[in-house]
């Protein structure tokens, strides 16, 4: 199996490495350099490498979780706590941070749920930032008390 990919991923780079010279020269209209056969080959591969990746990930990931009954339970206390934090910031925005009046003399339309839902995504980033940093906090004093 491991040979097979070897070889698999030598093609794709010798098929990678043609379609490179393929491309067109920076001197070509945008329009045109969009509709290169080569370049969206390209992406096509990139689409299909990533897709990859990703499925391979998740599936190695999901089955080291599952082999380990400890390891479950503290991804799902995880998860949870994630949940919870999302939880606190949806309830700390009230989606009244900005005048919407304002934004839409400058041409930018929104509603209420939108600058809401803006706002406790920046509340989720800021809870996380704060315990992160008293994570670190905490495991330095712990070691200095060692």
């Amino acid at each position: 199996m491991h040979k097979i990919i070897k070889i698999a991923l030598v093609v794709i780079g010798l098929i990678g490495a043609v379609l490179w010279f393929m491309l067109p020269e920076s001197e070509m209209p945008v329009a045109q350099a969009a509709s290169s056969g080569a370049l969206n080959t390209m992406f096509l591969i990139t689409y299909i490498l990533l897709g990859i990746a990703i499925v391979f990930s998740l599936v190695f990931a999901l089955k080291n979780l599952f082999s380990n009954p400890a390891n479950l339970k503290k991804s799902l206390f995880v998860i949870v706590g994630f949940l919870l934090v999302v939880g606190i910031g949806f309830v700390m925005a009230d989606g009244t941070d900005v005048s919407i009046e304002e934004m839409a003399d400058r041409g930018i339309t929104t509603d209420e749920s939108t600058v809401k839902q803006i706002g406790a995504g920046i509340n989720v980033f800021f809870i996380l930032t704060l315990i992160a940093v008293g994570a670190m906090l905490w495991g330095g004093v712990r070691k200095m008390t060692k």
